[in-house]
């Protein structure tokens, strides 16, 4: 396929509208200009490469090694980062909670735009009345790339303080796969019997990860 040149792209846009451009055409508009010779779309192209085509995988790039990217520099490094830090203020926003919790997906939508990127585990508390309805939502943990320390008696203590019927914890794998490890299934068990004391139900454990997602209720391991 023939490169546009960067008037081709930008003409392009204007004529064909933003998603009409390839990965490549919509990084080198943001970029502006090219580098070393290169013009913008080129440089655009060179810069995927080094990231496998990964908006994903730039996005979790810091600013060290965006800036030491061929290609980017401290100028783009710090256009970049801000792009991408708008792009999660959207999703974030986007992710203000529903009326109801239904399903998994739900909660899923809820919760990835928050969590499916970190580089670090967060666990988040989601309190529901008898209806269903979201009383709150609240996060309860935040540790390293693997591991989580959680204090359940404060998750219920909250449970209590909100008057919630149900709750739904939700966490995230940085690691990128959403199998529960045997420390998940030990929180899950400790919520779950310290919340019954109070006739407060535990609805689910929903463990988030870029692209994937496991639920302990539909694997059969909350009842």
């Amino acid at each position: 396929m023939e490169r546009l040149t960067d008037r081709q792209v930008r003409e392009k846009l204007v004529s064909r509208g933003v998603k009409a451009l390839t990965d490549a055409e919509l990084l080198s508009v943001i970029l502006g200009e090219g580098s070393a010779g290169y013009s913008a779309a080129e440089t655009a192209e060179r810069i995927l490469d080094v990231y496998e085509g990964s908006f994903a995988a730039m996005a979790k790039a810091d600013m060290t090694r965006l800036r030491m990217t061929e290609g980017i520099g401290v100028k783009r490094a710090a256009v970049l980062t801000a792009v991408f830090e708008l792009a999660d203020r959207l999703h974030r926003q986007e992710a203000a909670a529903p009326a109801s919790i239904r399903t998994k997906d739900d909660v899923t939508a809820l919760f990835a735009p928050l969590l499916a990127r970190l580089p670090h585990e967060e666990m988040w508390a989601l309190y529901l009345s008898s209806a269903n309805g979201v009383i709150e939502k609240t996060r309860v943990s935040q540790g390293g790339v693997t591991a989580l320390v959680v204090d359940y008696k404060l998750v219920v203590k909250r449970a209590v303080e909100v008057l919630a019927s149900s709750l739904i914890i939700v966490h995230n794998h940085p690691s990128g796969v959403a199998a529960p490890s045997p420390e998940d299934i030990a929180i899950t068990q400790r919520i779950a019997q310290a919340a019954a004391l109070f006739d407060i139900r535990l609805v689910d454990h929903i463990i988030i990860a870029d692209g994937a997602s496991y639920s302990f209720r539909q694997y059969g391991m909350i009842e």
